[in-house]
């Protein structure tokens, strides 16, 4: 899937679950700031994930694992920092950011995992 169609996805998925939240959170809370704030650095993470496998997937091995790994650790060291911001600076309640963080992590990880699967598994068939 193209990055653009990827981004589409993920931001309507996003976007979606945000308005859903909404709903049950009362909006101009802390909760609900800690909720978006934790949506979109999954969001961010998520995108620039895809965009380095799209951008290394047909250069060598080499640069793949550097730009995957490499990307890996960088985007973990960028969140951490997010975090700390958004906790120490911004002072938003705890639990709801990282549960919200972690929870659109894992929803992006299953979408991401799924849609490769598709991609890479048909080409592995018709080998």
């Amino acid at each position: 899937m193209s990055l653009f169609r990827y981004s589409i996805l993920v931001l309507a998925v996003a976007g979606a679950t945000l308005a859903a939240a909404a709903l049950v959170v009362p909006s101009g809370t802390p909760v609900l700031t800690a909720v978006a704030f934790g949506a979109a650095l999954a969001t961010l993470n998520t995108l620039v994930a895809h965009a380095l496998v799209e951008w290394s997937e047909r250069r060598s091995t080499k640069v793949f694992l550097g730009a995957v790994l490499g990307g890996m650790v960088g985007r973990l060291a960028l969140m951490l920092g997010a975090v700390v911001v958004g906790v120490l600076v911004l002072d938003l309640p705890r639990v709801p950011l990282v549960v919200s963080l972690l929870g659109y992590f894992a929803l992006f990880q299953m979408l991401e995992l799924r849609l490769q699967h598709r991609r890479h598994g048909r080409a592995a068939e018709t080998r």
